[in-house]
Formats: structure tokens, sequence, C-alpha cells
């Protein structure tokens, strides 16, 4: 799926660069694309900081303090940048239940002024990084990045017709081993020798971050503007995860926490009748007539009501691939 030639010699600005997803995305970039330059837009000094020296002072990085709240800033950041990948965002449920307007002003308004400030400076592609808690939300944060798929998705009604701007997004689940994520729960609990699950039935799609990036390159590659593109990947059972990790440790069912789903969605019934399947991913079509293109791929329509459910998925993780998946993830301090 990897492609250099449509990131070779660009300037690539990445907000919330330092994270789990931005941090491996750029080091993908610097060693098999050679960008002329990346900006990382992020509000952490010292994480700015800890990512300058792990990449050992390259030249071609650019570190830029700001907010994607703040809109001067990001027309500032985004001058002379071709591409766009839109990362930054509040994530975890509870905080976001608890903070609601700053995970609306993070992740609602941040993702209008990337916008704005993508259409003022010309940038030829934006591509923003959702999660498949956006689909069908029971939790602010997923409110929150359903409304940023809105938004980017509207903006290439923005941007015109006839300046080559362009906006998409990216949506897919669970990133194996980034924060938050239950592997180093798992494995601290292991060690104790007691799990807590919330229900034995509760599935997720899984993805692997190096999946997760080369996803992400992929579709900067294919977009044409307005496309939410959902990758092909397997469901795994958390419980699976356990008989892993610990298979003779108890487990012990606490029940399902509030914001939370026995099993996630990335594409509904709705969704799927505007929607193209291809060899390893899908794409979901704007639904409305006020943006169109006529340079969409058509690929394979999808049945009448077809959802694609973590339960209802033709590919599932073993125990034998969740065990390598899992070897190398630090257990949570």
């Amino acid at each position: 799926m990897t492609s250099t030639g449509h990131l070779h010699g660009k300037t690539i600005l990445i907000t919330g660069g330092t994270g789990s997803f931005g941090t491996a995305f750029i080091r993908e970039l610097l060693a098999n694309h050679d960008p002329a330059a990346i900006r990382v837009y992020s509000r952490d000094e010292l994480k700015q900081w800890e990512l300058e020296r792990k990449l050992e002072g390259d030249s071609r990085m650019r570190y830029l303090l700001g907010d994607v709240r703040d809109v001067n800033r990001l027309k500032q950041a985004t001058r002379g940048v071709d591409v766009i990948v839109h990362a930054a965002a509040l994530k975890q449920v509870v905080a976001c239940e608890y903070n609601p307007f700053e995970a609306v002003q993070t992740n609602v308004i941040g993702a209008e002024n990337v916008v704005s400030a993508a259409i003022e400076n010309h940038v030829p592609r934006t591509l923003s990084v959702s999660t498949d808690k956006a689909v069908n939300p029971v939790n602010l944060y997923g409110a929150t990045k359903l409304c940023a798929e809105k938004i980017v998705t509207q903006a290439n009604s923005y941007a015109g017709a006839e300046d080559d701007v362009r906006f998409s997004s990216v949506r897919y689940g669970n990133v194996v081993g980034s924060r938050g994520s239950v592997v180093p729960l798992f494995k601290a609990q292991a060690a104790d020798g007691v799990f807590t699950i919330t229900d034995e039935a509760m599935t997720r799609f899984w993805i692997t971050l190096e999946q997760a990036v080369q996803f992400v390159v992929g579709c900067l590659g294919r977009m044409e503007g307005g496309e939410v593109f959902v990758p092909k990947i397997p469901s795994m059972r958390v419980v699976d995860i356990a008989e892993v990790l610990a298979p003779d440790a108890e487990r012990r069912v606490i029940g399902i926490r509030p914001g939370e789903k026995i099993h996630e969605v990335l594409i509904t019934g709705e969704e799927s009748r505007h929607a193209r399947v291809f060899d390893d991913y899908f794409a979901i079509y704007p639904a409305f007539p006020f943006w169109r293109s006529s340079e969409y791929p058509q690929g394979q329509e999808l049945a009448p009501g077809f959802a694609y459910s973590s339960d209802q998925n033709d590919e599932w993780l073993d125990g034998s691939q969740l065990s390598e998946m899992v070897a190398d993830i630090p257990a949570l301090r």
C-alpha cells in the first residue's frame, strides 16, 4: 500500500504530531518518503523536545507550538504546506464527558480551524484521523468526532471546484498498544492474576500502529475529497487477550462502563448505501448532493443493509496472532 511518490518532496504538517500515531507516522515519512519538511504542530513543549531527541535532530523536522483551538496560529503554521494530517484530539471518553466544552473546542472547533487554515493557504490535501466511536456515538468523544467528520467532508464545498484543495477522513478501530488501549492494562493485571472484564461478549476491531500509518499514507495518495476511508481489519474478543496473556488468571466481570459499547461499528447500514468496497478498504462517499465528485472510483456496491460491525466481521484474530501483536507492548505503569 505504501507509495513514496505522492509524499516525496512535500511539506507535511501533523497536528497532534507527538502522539502515538503522529510519532509513528513521522518515522515512516522520514524513512521511506523523503519529504522536504515535516512540521509537528502540538501544544506540549516537553513532548516536542523528547521527539526531537529521539529523531536525533533530523534537519527536515520543524517543531511548532500551538493549539488547534487557535485559528490564527494554524494559519501561520500551514503557510507553504502541501499536506495536513489532522490527528490532534481529546480522546479519553471519561475526560470528555466530564469536560464537555473542552472536548468540543478541541475536537469540533479545532477541526473547523484546520479546515479554515487549509482553505486560506490553499493546502492541497488534508486528511483527518477519526475513530469507530464516531459511528452511532454513545459518548461525547464519539459525537465530537462525528461532527469533525462532517466538517471535513463539507469543507470540499467551501474550497470550491476551481482550487485543488481537498479534504477527507480516515476512520478505524482500536490501535494495539496505543495510550488507553486495553493491552497495557491487561498486562499489568496479568502480573496480579486478576483481569477486570467489562463484558465477556465484548468485541473490538483491531489494527496495529504500523497498519494505521500505512493506511493513512495510502489514503493520502488516493483521496479525491469528501471520502471517509475505512480499512478492512480483523476483529477480536476482549476475553481472548486475557486468555493469551494469562489463561489461568481470574476474570472479574465488572459491567459495561458508561459511554461504552459491547460491539463497535465502522460502517452503518445507512452509510453503506453510499459506500463502496475495494480490495482492502471501504470508501464512504458524501450522502448529500451539495458535494459530489466525478472522480470517485466506483468500486463494488455493498449489499442492502450491510453494516461493518466488530461482532459480524469475516476476519478474526486467533490466539497466536494476538500473542504476536501484543508481545512488545509494555504493561501499564
